[in-house]
C-alpha cells in the first residue's frame, strides 16, 4: 500500500508542476506511477472544471482561454513541448533516425511545432465553448482518458531515448502489462462514473473508446516506422492528440 501511495505522488510530481516532494522515488514506486496517469489526470481535469466554473462570469471564451491557460501552467506545459518537438520531427519530409533525434532534442519551434500548437490550442478552446454546460464532465473525461493510451505504449513499445537524459526515463524502463491494464480499468471507472451520476450518452463514451483507441494504434505504426519506438515527446504528442479526440467525439454526440 505504501509503495502504491508513494507511486501516486511520483505521478503527480511528474506529470504537474507540483512541488509534492517526496524523493528520492524507488524504481518500483516510479514504474507504478505510469498507472496512475489517468487518476492525476481526472484531478487535473477536476480542477480545471473549477476553474472553467470561477470564471463563467467573464463570458464563455475567456473562461475557456483562462481554463486551458490554467492547464498549462499546471501541467507546465510538459504535453504541449512533446506536441511541438514531435510535430517538427514528423512533420516535413522524412528523415534519417540520427537527425530525428536531434530535432526533438532541439529546444527551438518550428513551423509545425508552431502550428500543431496553435490547432491543439484553439481547437481545445473552441470545443470547450461549443460544450457549455458539458465542459466540466468533458474536462476530467479528456485528462484522464488521453494519458491512458501513453501507458499502454510505454508497456508494449520499446522506449528509444536514454533513460538517462529523458524526464521520462525514470517511468519507462520498467513499465509493462500490470501497469497498463490498471491505467485502463481506473478509464473504465471513470467512464461507469460519467454514464451513471452525469448522465453522459453511452455512445459519447463507445465514440470515445473508438477514437482514443484509432489515435493509439495510429501513434504506435508512426512511432515504429519513424524511430522504432516511442520517446518521451512522442507519448506528449500522443496525449495532446487523444484530449483533443476525446473533446471532439464528446461535442460531435452530446451537440448534435
Amino acid at each position: 500500500m505504501r509503495t502504491q501511495l508513494r507511486a501516486l505522488r511520483a505521478c503527480a510530481v511528474f506529470l504537474t508542476r507540483l512541488r509534492l516532494g517526496g524523493f528520492p522515488y524507488s524504481d518500483a514506486e516510479w514504474r507504478w506511477a505510469a498507472a496512475y496517469f489517468p487518476v492525476v489526470g481526472a484531478a487535473i481535469g477536476a480542477l480545471l472544471s473549477a476553474a472553467l466554473h470561477a470564471t463563467q462570469a467573464l463570458g464563455a471564451a475567456p473562461a475557456a482561454v483562462l481554463c486551458v491557460s490554467a492547464g498549462l501552467w499546471l501541467t507546465g506545459a510538459l504535453h504541449e513541448d512533446g506536441l511541438a518537438d514531435t510535430a517538427d520531427a514528423l512533420g516535413a519530409a522524412p528523415r534519417s533516425g540520427e537527425r530525428l533525434r536531434e530535432i526533438l532534442k532541439d529546444s527551438a519551434v518550428g513551423t509545425y511545432g508552431t502550428l500543431a500548437l496553435f490547432v491543439s490550442l484553439f481547437l481545445r478552446v473552441s470545443l470547450l465553448i461549443e460544450l457549455a454546460e458539458s465542459a466540466a464532465v468533458a474536462l476530467i473525461l479528456s485528462h484522464s482518458l488521453a494519458r491512458v493510451a501513453p501507458v499502454w505504449l510505454l508497456a508494449s513499445m520499446n522506449y528509444v531515448s536514454d533513460p538517462a537524459t529523458s524526464r521520462s526515463g525514470a517511468l519507462a524502463s520498467a513499465v509493462g502489462l500490470p501497469q497498463a491494464l490498471a491505467a485502463i480499468a481506473f478509464a473504465g471507472a471513470l467512464c461507469v462514473w460519467a454514464i451513471a451520476m452525469t448522465a453522459t450518452p453511452v455512445s459519447a463514451i463507445a465514440l470515445c473508446a473508438a477514437t482514443l483507441s484509432g489515435i493509439g494504434i495510429a501513434g504506435r505504426v508512426w512511432f515504429s516506422r519513424a524511430l522504432g519506438g516511442v520517446t518521451g515527446d512522442f507519448l506528449g504528442a500522443l496525449e495532446q492528440v487523444s484530449e483533443c479526440g476525446v473533446l471532439l467525439s464528446l461535442a460531435l454526440i452530446l451537440h448534435t
